[in-house]
């Protein structure tokens, strides 16, 4: 979805405008952020609720403020799958889109990707069973982030992920050659315990480090995209990307996750 500079941290009005909810707990939550991706909407529910028949989900739609017909295709989605919708009052940015998202969510894991249809569904299953099998062995939180290998974006937005993602692997030591990535499943618990910021999912992998959690990335499919164009520019994502990352450099040398053990557990 697109992103948006407005930095104003006061949290947005926030309507839910979804059914009632189902009495089955979902064990997975996939949560989408758009803003205007009107045409994107039907096709990506069909394709998500395709990948997960058989499983307790439900897929939560977080419209950022949207001025074109977003709304009233995913009320049309409500026919498709175990749809829940949430709407901002006014546009807020991916992350903090994804942060009301998981606030709403029921499942214990959380998914993530892009609401343009370039993260494909058909990677879900394997990712979520790696997250599964990553905790059993590792035993703490456990971040699975796709790895675009073939993106199928323009040149110059490859250019400046590829720079973008060197650079901050470099000063914070991630080892995440693609933190960008919209396709992320972690614990919901886990993610909740993070400090909340304007673009922080680009720094999910760091965070998750800092708070003792592992972090692994897998190679997933990426598609071109099917309708509509990215109001973000490069330029801009550049400049922004290297105010975040001195914020980010300050909070990690500032924040220290608490590790308190329950003696009555």
């Amino acid at each position: 979805m697109p992103e948006t500079p407005d930095r104003e941290t006061s949290p947005p009005a926030l309507a839910v405008v979804a059914p009632p909810l189902s009495v089955v707990v979902p064990a997975l939550s996939v949560v989408v952020p758009v803003r205007d991706e009107a045409e994107n909407i039907l096709p990506l529910v069909a394709e998500i609720a395709a990948v997960l028949a058989g499983l307790a989900y439900e897929i939560v739609y977080v419209d950022d403020a949207s001025t074109d017909a977003t709304p009233a295709r995913l009320a049309e989605a409500l026919a498709l799958a175990p749809l829940r919708r949430l709407r901002h009052s006014r546009p807020c940015g991916q992350s903090i889109a994804v942060v009301s998202g998981v606030r709403a969510a029921r499942g214990a894991w959380i998914v993530t990707l892009d609401g343009d249809g370039q993260n494909d569904p058909a990677d879900i299953p394997r990712l979520y069973a790696a997250a599964q099998a990553e905790e059993r062995r590792a035993d703490r939180p456990v971040l699975i982030v796709g790895r675009r290998d073939k993106r199928r974006d323009r040149l110059m937005k490859r250019l400046g992920s590829r720079i973008a993602n060197r650079v901050r692997a470099a000063i914070l030591g991630d080892a995440t050659p693609d933190s960008g990535c919209g396709l992320k499943i972690f614990r919901r618990a886990a993610f909740l315990e993070l400090p909340a910021f304007d673009h922080m999912h680009r720094f999910l992998p760091a965070l998750f480090i800092r708070a003792g959690g592992r972090v692994v990335s897998l190679a997933v499919n990426h598609r071109p995209r099917a309708s509509g164009r990215s109001h973000y520019g490069t330029l801009d994502r550049l400049a922004a990307g290297l105010v975040d990352l001195c914020g980010v450099m300050w909070l990690m040398r500032r924040w220290h996750p608490p590790a308190a053990r329950d003696l009555d557990a």
